[in-house]
């Protein structure tokens, strides 16, 4: 009699997952951004936001909260309701952020990862008025002048501000970071002269770029970018052990009943490989993705571990 209760008891659950699912959604969704408008993750989440929309047929909000390195944002999401109306899309600085600063409010558990949407790399890109026009260059100036060389990041504990620790650490260069709340401010201080470096993806700066307002001097990426074909790596440029490549994922609370997951996921993948968001993508920089919650919770662990140790071997501070 007890097996015949916890199985009808099962079997109901399951019954009311399933119900709850196939009304989903039934009201606009929340797609929280912990960066200022502008950069990188903005730029991506007002990409996806339609489309999600289109294949769901609901409204995709897209609910910029920027500070502290994206962990207001974070922990608002890890503490929503898990009904798959509040969604994070972020970087990997949902999992830096757990090694770089010494109190965070929330777990990489709090999260249900949904999908990836796309990658991009980082380009380190300088201002014009630096008399510098490769690596090898910028280098030389910073050795000459230790401490005295600023580059901005759009945050602690973002991909930015770790790819500037481990070009320091790989450099042997002290270059002094300066965080901001978000690309869009920390290339405004980079336009305006108040620092002479920072690391951003195409998205953010290939406008700038084209206009000579800014000076890309080289893809901290694995390969060359068919955007930016000239631009060699950081790698071809004589620095090892930079390769950063910024990927862009939608999360959701830990509890998110799996059939929503699945929904989203779909939906995301979906919108990442259609073929006009594909070209958009391609023709801002970005290589677009669409994965399983599975192969994306896969990437979180290496991402994890792997950040952690850069952040212990580089010293990064939360600044």
């Amino acid at each position: 009699m007890k097996l015949l209760i916890s199985a009808l008891a099962m079997l109901a659950g399951l019954a009311a997952t399933g119900a709850h699912a196939q009304g989903y959604p039934a009201k606009p969704i929340r797609l929280v951004v912990g960066f200022t408008p502008g950069g990188g993750v903005d730029i991506n989440a007002r990409l996806l936001a339609p489309k999600v929309t289109e294949y769901l047929g609901q409204n995709v909000i897209v609910d910029n909260r920027p500070g502290a390195g994206t962990n207001i944002a974070n922990e608002f999401v890890a503490r929503a309701a898990p009904d798959g109306y509040t969604l994070l899309i972020n970087t990997a600085a949902v999992v830096i952020n757990l090694s770089l600063y010494k109190k965070v409010p929330y777990d990489i558990k709090d999260f249900q990862p949904i999908s990836l949407f796309s990658q991009s790399p980082n380009i380190l890109t300088v201002h014009p008025s630096l008399p510098v026009k490769n690596v090898k260059d910028l280098i030389v100036l910073a050795k000459a002048k230790p401490g005295a060389m600023n580059y901005s990041s759009a945050g602690s504990g973002t991909t930015q501000h770790l790819t500037g620790e481990l070009f320091k650490l790989r450099t042997g260069t002290k270059i002094v970071h300066v965080p901001y709340k978000g690309s869009a401010p920390s290339l405004t201080a980079l336009l305006g002269g108040e620092v002479e470096m920072t690391f951003a993806n195409i998205p953010a700066i290939s406008s700038h770029v084209k206009s000579k307002r800014l000076r890309a001097l080289a893809n901290a990426g694995a390969k060359r970018a068919a955007q930016m074909p000239d631009l060699p790596t950081l790698k071809e440029s004589g620095i090892n052990g930079v390769e950063v490549v910024v990927w862009y994922g939608v999360l959701a609370p830990a509890a998110t009943p799996r059939d929503i997951v699945n929904a989203l996921a779909s939906a995301i993948a979906k919108a990442a490989r259609s073929p006009d968001m594909r070209q958009r993508l391609l023709d801002q920089g970005a290589e677009p993705l669409g994965s399983s919650p599975e192969e994306f919770a896969k990437l979180l662990r290496e991402e994890q571990t792997r950040w952690a140790e850069v952040v212990k071997v580089s010293g990064a501070k939360a600044d």
